[in-house]
């Protein structure tokens, strides 16, 4: 094996540059012909959502580390500076095409399909004196113009709000002439308003909220000129910041700190491009920023708003075909799900697979009286979802309830917070986990009285108990009252809500215990086979791959011949294909109408394959600040379908992939002419779906 080094930072990609990488394979989907109309302009907002949320949280912490004087270097070479400066440059690149496709593909297209944004220059009569009136009865009642003097200092703008800054000519009554005010649109006003068919021919016509209060703006300043009015947001600093070694309840503290995530610091900001430099600069100044962490755009200044537009269209030629779910052997549409269980594994994947089984689940165990206990994790769930309240319903009913939630859910906070005290007042024992260890694992335990004693229940999963995105995820979850993983279910439980050392697990690996030595073992292993002369094989589905270790054990092993492919979702800092330290590693990219989100890792060990289904990306955060669990799938049956549904099946796929190359750039694979198109979401949707045929 060689004996280059293989920490050169040469040989890593940057992890913010390579999450920006993904969230253009994300917009890219807005320009594909393939995909229906009102899909592509999702996936244009979806890309604006991703991106403030980037800024929000990772430039916000690279400019912090810069504001402290950090110079330590991450494993690509870059420091925080040099970081900032290259994320400036592409995030400035990228800004500039999503209003390029906004305005030059989707608008034009959308028009041509009978969607029209009216603009208030092409507004009749009829549609202008309709637009005063609304103005004057929904907007203008809302609306508080801010002065800016000496009394009255520029306003602390809520993160991400919309907001207007107006130049004014003249003396107001009080003989002031500042020249200068801000007005902040409030949130509960629609972005996009639709037209009523009494002042318009189209069935689809909107405007924009801009549009409105930039006509009507000058009513806000009796006599007064409005000189200039022009749209700004701001982004601040969102993350939350909680000493937990210095809290007596983290509920109480999350929820102080709730409130200040709107006016943490400046970290970006958007004006309109048709924004005065000088009025730019002075907004600059106010919120502390430099003209690098400007951004001018053609076009509103949050689209991410937009995505109300595929709800008001109806419109199903221009969106996804509805599919049903299906479900698997045995038909869990009704009848005893224990029963269910009982006569064997059964295996999800959503949300090609409903997820009502899941709800079935608890729905189940809290009306059974022959269930004594149910516990579950919470990470991400929704606050209506039918899951809290059967857990509500169970501690009424005198069960014992146990709730492991997940209060620093990134931006569930509030959510989570909700849930846990619904589940307090209702009898529940509610905890949040391990200090200093954020709880990543999906599971539920359900403890049931049967004639030849208690018998666990299980259910694990790659992917949150949220019904919602679990039909927009793509997540593998297990039934199982396997008696070997219940047991380790219930020490993890126990790990959870008590205190004492780590408990050996028999079948299922833990992180922050076992998972990451495990994993590298188990890579090492696949090594050792192949300079041995026998097969060695990886593959493996994530979301993300960042942790370095895991990294240099997968360049050996390519180096040792072992042929290993990585579907990766999202950020990659691995670079496959450097010769003599990673031509043997290939990783590809899915993208499409499901988010991937299942973690599979498959082993081939000499031919006594390892399937493991897991919570963990292969995160240094996943594998030694969480708590995560993976889980075997040992059925042989249950194996394959893993094996073929969460990888064979991706790694075909050659119309929505796209390959990493030594360079960090990505290619869109094309099917050649001897090739037949396969697109792996539609072929599990004709396999898994209940079928109706796909257009």
């Amino acid at each position: 094996m060689s004996e280059v080094s293989l920490s050169r930072p040469e040989f890593y990609n940057n992890r913010e540059l390579s999450w920006l990488e993904f969230n253009k394979r994300v917009l890219a989907l807005a320009t594909d012909e393939t995909i229906p109309l009102l899909e592509r302009l999702k996936f244009l907002c979806i890309s604006s959502t991703n991106l403030d949320e980037f800024f929000e949280i990772r430039v916000a912490r690279l400019k912090q580390q810069v504001q402290l004087n950090a110079v330590q270097t991450e494993v690509d070479g870059m420091t925080p500076l040099d970081q900032l400066k290259n994320i400036g440059e592409v995030a400035h690149a990228f800004v500039d095409e999503q209003y390029r496709v906004l305005n030059d593909v989707l608008i034009p297209q959308l028009a041509d399909e009978g969607i029209r944004f009216v603009r208030r220059t092409h507004w009749n009569k009829r549609q202008q004196a309709w637009v005063k009136e609304y103005f004057e009865q929904k907007v203008l009642p809302l609306l508080t113009p801010l002065g800016i003097d000496p009394a009255h200092p520029f306003p602390r703008v809520l993160n991400k709000s919309l907001n207007f800054v107006v130049s004014l000519e003249g003396k107001d009554a009080f003989g002031r002439s500042s020249g200068m005010a801000v007005v902040q649109a409030p949130r509960s006003l629609p972005r996009l308003i639709p037209m009523p068919d009494t002042v318009t021919d189209g069935k689809y016509d909107f405007v924009f909220l801009t549009s409105v209060i930039h006509t009507h703006v000058g009513e806000l300043f009796a006599g007064m000129s409005v000189t200039g009015c022009h749209q700004f947001r701001l982004t601040r600093n969102s993350e939350l910041y909680v000493d937990e070694e210095d809290i007596d309840d983290l509920l109480i503290a999350l929820e102080d700190e709730l409130y200040t995530r709107n006016f943490g610091d400046g970290v970006r900001l958007e004006v309109a491009d048709n924004c005065p430099l000088d009025t730019a600069r002075l907004l600059l100044r106010q919120v502390r920023l430099t003209e690098a962490d400007l951004y001018q755009v053609n076009g509103p200044v949050n689209l991410n708003r937009l995505m109300t537009l595929h709800s008001a269209v109806d419109r199903a030629d221009l969106k996804y075909q509805s599919f049903v779910p299906g479900f698997p052997k045995p038909d869990l549409r009704q009848g005893d799900i224990f029963e269910s269980i009982r006569q064997g594994n059964i295996l999800m994947h959503h949300p090609y697979q409903a997820f009502m089984p899941v709800i079935d689940f608890v729905r189940q165990a809290a009306a059974d009286p022959a269930v004594l206990a149910i516990k579950q994790t919470l990470y991400r769930t929704d606050p209506d979802s039918p899951l809290p309240a059967a857990l509500e319903d169970a501690a009424r009913s005198g069960k014992e309830v146990t709730a492991v939630i997940e209060l620093r859910a990134r931006f569930d906070e509030a959510y989570n917070i909700q849930i846990a005290n619904r589940l307090q007042d209702a009898g529940a024992h509610v905890v949040y986990g391990i200090i200093g260890h954020k709880t990543h694992a999906k599971m539920c335990m359900v403890v049931r009285q049967e004639d030849d004693g208690l018998r666990r229940y299980i259910h694990l999963s790659t992917g949150n108990y949220h019904p919602k995105t679990a039909r927009i995820y793509t997540d593998f979850g297990l039934f199982s009252c396997d008696e070997e993983i219940c047991k380790d279910v219930h020490k993890l439980f126990q790990q959870l809500t008590g205190l004492g050392s780590a408990l050996k697990l028999k079948r299922l690996l833990q992180a922050p215990f076992s998972l990451h030595k495990t994993l590298l073992k188990m890579i090492r292993r696949e090594a050792k086979h192949a300079l041995e002369g026998r097969p060695g094989r990886i593959i493996a589905k994530v979301n993300a791959v960042t942790e370095p270790k895991l990294i240099r054990a997968l360049y050996k092993a390519s180096q040792a011949g072992v042929q290993i492919d990585l579907i990766v979702r999202g950020i990659c800092c691995l670079r496959p294909g450097i010769a003599g330290v990673s031509e043997n590693i290939r990783v590809r990219s899915v993208l499409g109408r499901f988010l991937e989100h299942s973690r599979v890792y498959y082993f081939q060990n000499d031919g006594k394959d390892e399937i493991y289904c897991a919570s963990a990306d292969w995160m240094h955060r996943n594998m030694l600040r969480r708590i995560e669990v993976a889980f075997p799938v040992r059925d042989e049956v249950l194996a394959a379908r893993v094996l073929r549904e969460g990888l064979q099946i991706h790694l075909e796929d050659n119309t929505f992939s796209w390959v990493l190359n030594a360079d960090a750039t990505y290619t869109r694979l094309v099917p050649t002419e001897e090739q037949k198109p396969l697109t792996s979401q539609r072929v599990l949707l004709k396999e898994l779906g209940d079928a109706i045929e796909l257009r």
